[in-house]
């Protein structure tokens, strides 16, 4: 992907700019991310806190996913728009939602968690899934 990343959200009020290549990417079918983003996966990036710089201010809301762990999905109190999960079992690492990158056009995820939770009628092929989270 293209070096800095930058995206935001749909009004505008909130954007981002993230430094460096992603430590991974992905696709969540977890039944929280699904019904945060409303549709049938989040895609994410993964990044590390220190290199992301935001300027307007999210709201969060505390989640607990299936695992238990909590997750904090940060999104645009305007419009709506999801933005970022910071998990607690990952310190240190923001997930971007991909689908809020000006430019999308870098992002092939290598890994599907949540597979268990998948909706039926998706298939990413080749791409390894996970049925929960691995580890």
């Amino acid at each position: 992907m293209k070096s800095p990343m930058t995206g935001g959200c749909l009004c505008g009020a909130v954007r981002y700019e993230a430094s460096g290549q992603p430590a991974m990417q992905g696709v969540c079918h977890c039944r929280n991310c699904q019904k945060q983003a409303g549709t049938a996966f989040s895609m994410i990036v993964g990044v590390p806190e220190a290199a992301v710089t935001v300027s307007g201010t999210p709201a969060t809301y505390i989640d607990h996913g299936e695992s238990g762990n909590e997750v904090r999905r940060e999104f645009c109190a305007t419009c709506g728009s999801p933005l970022f999960s910071k998990v607690a079992a990952m310190p240190g690492m923001v997930f971007i939602k991909a689908g809020t990158l000006d430019d999308t056009s870098g992002f092939a995820p290598a890994f599907q968690v949540w597979a268990k939770s998948r909706q039926d009628w998706i298939d990413l092929g080749a791409v390894p899934a996970f049925d929960t989270n691995p580890g």
